[in-house]
């Protein structure tokens, strides 16, 4: 980080490199997989790269990248409740790529399979964005607790207590999937 303060281009390409996966997937995992994802994985790089000469490591730089990341995640969920907005079909008579599946499983096994990831991915996407945001960070990121309270601005029990609400929300959500 100090020789991307001091405006090292290749320094700055090392650490997108490093850190380019951490920040996508957390982003990813917050907004759902669309367009927007890559925009703020990009924003946050560009305020790593704008903040860099005021950067002090206090503690883990990975920590302050989260906390960027948080920030304009959170951000990006305020502005999509502001501006509540329809998915684009595709024109008519514009025909859909087709993607084939390399996995060779049962038709029913894998719509199950698929079934699942949706309801998971959903039950996620609506949880509060503290309590998703701790439930990424901990359980795709692994990070520690004390990692999470620092990235959330909160206490380690708060954060545990996060996680609680999170996954008992969760198990809430998806028990017809649990008992099966």
């Amino acid at each position: 980080m100090e020789a991307v303060g001091t405006g090292d281009t290749a320094a700055f390409e090392q650490l997108v490199e490093k850190h380019q996966a951490l920040v996508l997937g957390t982003v990813g995992r917050m907004l759902g997989h669309n367009s927007d994802v890559e925009d703020v994985a990009q924003q946050v790089f560009v305020r790593v790269w704008k903040s860099a000469k005021r950067y002090v490591p206090r503690a883990k730089f990975t920590t302050w990248l989260l906390k960027i990341t948080r920030n304009l995640v959170f951000n990006e969920l305020r502005r999509r409740k502001r501006h509540m907005a329809t998915s684009l079909q595709g024109e008519p008579g514009e025909e859909e790529m087709q993607v084939k599946d390399e996995r060779m499983q049962q038709p029913d096994s894998s719509l199950l399979e698929s079934e699942l990831h949706e309801a998971i991915a959903s039950a996620i996407a609506q949880l509060p964005e503290t309590q998703r945001m701790a439930l990424v960070l901990r359980r795709f990121e692994e990070l520690s607790y004390e990692e999470i309270a620092e990235v959330l601005d909160q206490s380690v029990p708060a954060v545990k207590s996060l996680l609680f609400r999170a996954r008992t929300e969760l198990r809430q959500r998806l028990k017809s999937y649990l008992s099966r």
